[in-house]
């Protein structure tokens, strides 16, 4: 499927991401200069990591209403196995914002951090209210 396309490419980019990030940490420092441009691909490397894990958490998101329809449309003795997988959409969500949280930590440039902190609330919040709202549901149909 698609989805199960685009997480795979994000996992080996995040992986080249890391791999970036600990390069730079090799760079020479042994003058004011080298430290400099040390220092800057550090950052930029950090960045970089940052985006990749909100990509991961933007398409997890994009996934929970897909899952919901599924939940709400499909095979009614299905319909647990959808809560699980919404379950594990915000689990995949909630992820890999704290990854991108760890990154934004170091990063020096505070309106990129603010925007990309921003975002991640957002999403934060709307994949736990994605849940709920199935889980509530779903929970109060199966009622006996």
């Amino acid at each position: 499927t698609r989805f199960q396309k685009e997480f795979i490419a994000l996992i080996d980019k995040d992986s080249e991401a890391y791999d970036e990030v600990f390069a730079c940490f090799k760079f020479p420092k042994a003058t004011d200069e080298e430290k400099a441009v040390r220092s800057a691909a550090i950052q930029e490397a950090t960045r970089h990591a940052a985006l990749i894990p909100m990509e991961v958490a933007r398409k997890a998101l994009e996934v929970m209403p897909v899952i919901a329809d599924i939940a709400r449309l499909g095979n009614r003795n299905a319909i647990t196995d959808a809560c699980v997988a919404m379950m594990a959409a915000r689990s995949a969500v909630l992820g890999a914002l704290l990854n991108v949280r760890i990154n934004l930590g170091v990063l020096k440039d505070k309106e990129f951090v603010q925007g990309l902190q921003a975002e991640a609330d957002r999403i934060e919040q709307t994949a736990c209210r994605k849940e709920k709202e199935l889980l509530d549901a779903v929970n109060q149909d199966l009622r006996v």
